[in-house]
């Protein structure tokens, strides 16, 4: 079973993996709205992370998992990726502070 996280603790968390950078656009997946949702499995004590990516056909989803493996080493002692792809990643999930994020690189968004 999979339940809610404390709000402290779900900031803990989203903090640590705005460490995690997408590989293709240099912008961390949080802000990226790549995160859909930040779980607890209970029954394996790990951290459930539902996340998509901007394409399906992403090959850079082990970068992605060792960069999180990374950001969380001291936060979680252990977590799974649970890819989603309903609904589609926009740049509508964007935030405001990706969407400077994005401007300061270049792109016009």
């Amino acid at each position: 079973m999979v339940s809610t996280l404390a709000p402290a603790r779900f900031d803990e968390i989203e903090e640590a993996l705005k460490d995690v950078m997408d590989p293709e656009l240099g912008v961390n997946i949080v802000d990226l709205g790549l995160i859909y949702d930040l779980g607890w499995d209970d029954e394996n004590d790990a951290l459930v992370i539902s996340m998509t990516l901007t394409s399906a056909g992403c090959p850079l989803t082990d970068v992605i998992e060792e960069q999180t493996a990374q950001a969380l080493d001291s936060v979680v002692d252990a977590f799974r990726i649970n890819w989603v792809w309903m609904p589609p990643w926009g740049p509508d999930k964007i935030t405001d502070d990706g969407r400077e994020m994005m401007r300061a690189i270049g792109f016009a968004i």
